[in-house]
């Protein structure tokens, strides 16, 4: 069912958006709302599932994450059991950053972030162990034009 919101919503999640670490006061100054009911739309938002976290942008190659890899990946098993045990292990692998179920001639996508091409070696004997995959198919990131961006909001 989708949420109802309102010009002031919309701008408390650009603000959040833009900057999550700025206070509860620069937050209601910024969208025009006392401190009090800048909360109770931030609370409302929250109880709503509009806001899921609040999270910081890290920059990956500071940390040694320089090495971006989409994987697709087409399987021959479509049950509902193998499906959770393909998700719980691939969720067990914190390399991998982004994992979308998708349509069309693979049936997954992974964003996966390491250090190198041996980190990505790393992740795919991982990937590969103990689950039967059909076709992997990997491409790598030359360069980073724009990411992490915000969600579009009206």
């Amino acid at each position: 069912m989708a949420v109802v919101l309102d010009q002031i919503d919309y701008r408390i999640l650009h603000e959040l958006q833009t900057d999550s670490s700025q206070s509860q006061r620069e937050l209601a100054e910024r969208v025009g709302l006392s401190q009090n009911a800048c909360w109770r739309r931030l609370k409302a938002l929250e109880a709503a599932g509009v806001i899921l976290k609040r999270t910081v942008v890290i920059d990956r190659e500071t940390l040694g994450g320089g090495f971006v890899v989409f994987s697709l990946i087409k399987t021959r098993h479509h049950t509902a059991d193998w499906l959770a045990r393909f998700r719980r292990h691939v969720s067990a692998i914190p390399e991998v950053i982004d994992f979308f179920r998708i349509g069309g001639e693979y049936d997954y996508l992974m964003k996966i972030v390491v250090r190198d091409m041996a980190g990505y070696d790393d992740v795919y004997k991982r990937l590969i162990a103990d689950i039967e995959l059909d076709t992997v198919t990997s491409y790598f990131a030359m360069e980073a034009i724009e990411e992490q961006r915000p969600i579009p909001l009206r």
